[in-house]
């Protein structure tokens, strides 16, 4: 059954936030970099928005055992781990021994003056923790507070699948945290009951705790976020009625064990909907940790692949939407460069020929002065045709494309002006925010 919900309600009547993150100032962009152009100033803070639509089950692969994909992360160095029980425990039980595992995130997005707070779970001892790539999306610098230590650090971001809504920070000079007994997701079933932890609220301290059973698995849905148009496919999910709040985005789902096995990245906020077999409940979804801890797995490895990048992101310095969208979309939006907005960079080789819109490419909104797209001659009005070498019609393309560039790479890029004439430009891609 498809279900679709309107993303622009502000209490999320008929939506699904993607991703729970706790945003002030200025919502994240996602990679689309939507609202830069004419962002407003910072709002009072508010949840980061994102639509969900559910467009029905298709089965995920179990992967590997998370046991063994995150023993090897550890590099030697092994820290103290939760503790899981042979009996299933209360909800206080579970906090007790899960919260020292967990970290609450405060990403800002310099460029915008914007906060966003959300959740991460540690994978090692020395500070590697996984979260939700929204919740670092755009980020400029990174604090994250460990609940074990009660210490703050600076984290860098590692790598990130912005497709799988997975990313990876590592925190500066740390050592002997706890770290997170996993489980396998492959061995969950509906009705199994689930406690869902996290930063509710981005207020700190100690985790927020939410119980629930699961409803359903191997659910896909579709987070568009509202601010830039961009959308995303996520499948393979498990579904749940626990209440996961604003905030509690790349936090643990826990079985009554105590074990990890899936990491909370959309809810429906407190709006309950009607569910296949007619009976309202609460929706929240999270990532199986086994697919989670995988990819996380691949960037701690550094192999990059079409969705996973490693290490710094590239910057274009454009803010885009789809053309089909119309020049009144995506530009007087909160938020700001994405996975291709940013500074710096030069562009070369400019060329120029007839031509004419199709309607078929991305519109630009604008341009960042010094950016490399402003240096090769991009303008509001103008329309990406191209991006090394691949026609792109969507944000999502270009996103696409980009996840494959580094900082100080080479990308060609070709448009269309306004007057109908077609250009081609090599552009040097700048370092920008996390994704």
């Amino acid at each position: 059954m498809s279900q679709t919900y309107d993303p622009n309600d502000s209490e999320h009547g008929q939506s699904y936030p993607y991703g729970p993150a706790f945003g002030g100032g200025t919502d994240y962009p996602g990679n689309a970099g939507a609202g830069f152009a004419s962002a407003p100033p910072p709002p009072p803070r508010r949840s980061h928005k994102r639509g969900l639509v559910i467009t029905g089950a298709v089965a995920l692969a179990a992967g590997a055992a998370a046991g063994g994909l995150i023993g090897s992360m550890n590099h030697g160095a092994i820290g103290t781990v939760t503790a899981t029980s042979k009996t299933a425990l209360t909800a206080s039980e579970i906090a007790s021994r899960v919260d020292p595992a967990i970290v609450d995130i405060v990403s800002t997005d310099g460029d915008q003056g914007a906060t966003s707070a959300g959740t991460g779970i540690v994978l090692t001892s020395n500070g590697e923790v996984l979260t939700n790539n929204h919740v670092i999306n755009g980020a400029t610098s990174i604090k994250v507070t460990d609940v074990g230590n009660g210490k703050t650090y600076t984290a860098t971001v590692m790598g990130y699948d912005a497709s799988h809504d997975v990313a990876v920070i590592q925190l500066q000079n740390a050592s002997g945290l706890t770290t997170a007994s996993l489980g396998n997701s492959s061995t969950v079933q509906s009705g199994d009951s689930v406690t869902a932890l996290g930063n509710a609220g981005g207020k700190g301290g100690t985790p927020s705790v939410a119980t629930g059973a699961v409803t359903a698995l191997n659910q896909s849905i579709t987070a568009s976020d509202d601010l830039s148009g961009s959308s995303e496919q996520l499948s393979g999910l498990i579904e749940t009625n626990a209440d996961i709040q604003p905030g509690d985005s790349g936090g643990p789902l826990v079985n009554a064990y105590g074990q990890v096995i899936g990491m909370d990245t959309a809810a429906s906020s407190g709006t309950q909907f009607q569910s296949q077999s007619g009976q309202t409940a609460e929706q929240a979804y999270a990532i199986p940790i086994n697919e989670a801890v995988s990819i996380a797995s691949q960037i701690e490895a550094g192999q990059a692949s079409s969705t996973t990048h490693i290490g710094a992101t590239a910057f274009l310095g454009v803010q885009i939407q789809s053309a089909s969208q119309g020049s009144g979309d995506g530009s007087g939006g909160s938020g700001g460069f994405g996975g291709f907005g940013g500074f710096g960079g030069q562009g070369s080789g400019s060329g120029s020929g007839s031509g004419s819109s199709t309607g078929s490419g991305v519109s630009v909104a604008g341009t960042l002065s010094g950016s490399p797209a402003a240096s090769a001659g991009l303008t509001q009005g103008d329309e990406i045709t191209a991006l090394g070498g691949q026609s792109v019609s969507t944000p999502e393309d270009i996103s696409h494309v980009l996840v494959k560039y580094h900082p100080g790479e080479s990308i060609s890029i070709s448009w269309v002006d306004q007057a109908g004439q077609s250009h081609t430009a090599n552009v040097t891609l700048a370092n920008g925010p996390a994704a």
